[in-house]
C-alpha cells in the first residue's frame, strides 16, 4: 500500500514537474531562435545604414546578452520559481556595477558618440584630449594615436568629446601662415618679389587658391611679410620647412637682412653734459 502511493506521488511530480520542465525547455529553445531571427535583421539594418563594425558588434553583443537574460528568467518562472527577487537582485548588482564604472560608461557613451557622428576617421590627423596624433584605432571606450615622434598614445574618448577637436586633415587644402621680417633700410619691393617667386616655385605649394603675400605689420625692429600658400595636409611642413630654408638662403644671398629684436636709446647731448657735470661737482 506504502509502494504504491509513494509510485504515486512519483508519477504525480514527474507529471506535474515533468511538463513545467518540457514548457520550460520549449520556452528556452524558442526563444533563442527568435533571438537568432532577429539579431539577423538587426545585423542586416545596421549593415544598410553602415554602421562602423565596432559600434555594430558592441550592440549584437548587448541586445543578444539582454534578450537570453530574458528568456532565461522566463524559463525559470515556468518552472514555478518566483523571479520577483532574482530580477531585484540582477537590477541591484547592476547599479552597483554601473556605479562602480561610473567613469567608463562615459567612455563607452562618448565612444558611441564618436563613432555617429564621426568627426574623424582613420588615419586622419587630430589634436584632441591634450594630444594630436594619427587616428590608429576608434574603440568603444578609447581612441589610439600615434604621435608625430611614433608614441603610441591610448586617449578615454571622453576627454576627446568633451574638448575641442581640431581635424588637420578633414579639408583638402590647408593654409601654411609664415611671416618674415626684413629690416628697415632693406628694399621692401625687392623682398616681396623674392617672396613671390619662391612661394610659387615651392613644391608642394597649390596654384589655386593663389598664394598671399602681404606687408602685414610694421614691427619695432623689422618690415613682417605675411606669406600664405595653401597645399595639401600631407604637404604641410614640406611647405612650411623648405620656405624657411629657402628664404633664409636667399635673402643671404641678396643681402636683405633678418633683423634681431632690438631696440634703439637715443641719449641727449644736453642730458650728457648735465650728467657729467653733476659727476664732477660732487666729485669736488
Amino acid at each position: 500500500m506504502e509502494e504504491q502511493t509513494v509510485v504515486e506521488k512519483i508519477i504525480e511530480m514527474v507529471s506535474v514537474y515533468g511538463l513545467q520542465l518540457l514548457a520550460a525547455l520549449a520556452i528556452f529553445v524558442i526563444g533563442k531562435w527568435v533571438i537568432n531571427i532577429l539579431l539577423k535583421v538587426m545585423d542586416r539594418a545596421m549593415k544598410k545604414a553602415n554602421v562602423e563594425d565596432t559600434l555594430a558588434k558592441f550592440i549584437h553583443n548587448l541586445c543578444y546578452f539582454a534578450l537570453l537574460s530574458f528568456v532565461i528568467i522566463a524559463a525559470v518562472g515556468k518552472l514555478g520559481v518566483q523571479t520577483t527577487s532574482f530580477v531585484a537582485v540582477i537590477g541591484a548588482a547592476g547599479l552597483a556595477v554601473g556605479l562602480a564604472l561610473q567613469g567608463s560608461l562615459s567612455n563607452f557613451a562618448a565612444g558611441v558618440l564618436l563613432i555617429l557622428f564621426k568627426p574623424f576617421k582613420l588615419g586622419d590627423f587630430i589634436e584632441a584630449g591634450g594630444t594630436l596624433g594619427s587616428v590608429q584605432g576608434i574603440q568603444i571606450f578609447n581612441t589610439v594615436l600615434a604621435h608625430p615622434d611614433n608614441r603610441k598614445q591610448i586617449v578615454p574618448n571622453s576627454q576627446i568629446l568633451g574638448g575641442t577637436i581640431t581635424n588637420f586633415t578633414a579639408i583638402e587644402r590647408r593654409r601654411v601662415d609664415m611671416v618674415f621680417g626684413i629690416g628697415y633700410d632693406d628694399d621692401l619691393l625687392k623682398a616681396k618679389n623674392i617672396l613671390i617667386e619662391l612661394v610659387n616655385s615651392q613644391e608642394g605649394v597649390l596654384k589655386e587658391p593663389e598664394p598671399v603675400v602681404v606687408v602685414g605689420e610694421l614691427g619695432d625692429s623689422s618690415v613682417n611679410f605675411n606669406v600664405r600658400p595653401w597645399c595639401k595636409p600631407a604637404d604641410y611642413w614640406g611647405v612650411y620647412c623648405g620656405m624657411m630654408e629657402r628664404v633664409k638662403l636667399r635673402f643671404d644671398q641678396e643681402g636683405i637682412s633678418i633683423p634681431y629684436p632690438q631696440q634703439d636709446v637715443h641719449i641727449k647731448a644736453e642730458g650728457v653734459q648735465a650728467l657729467a657735470q653733476a659727476t664732477s661737482q660732487a666729485a669736488a
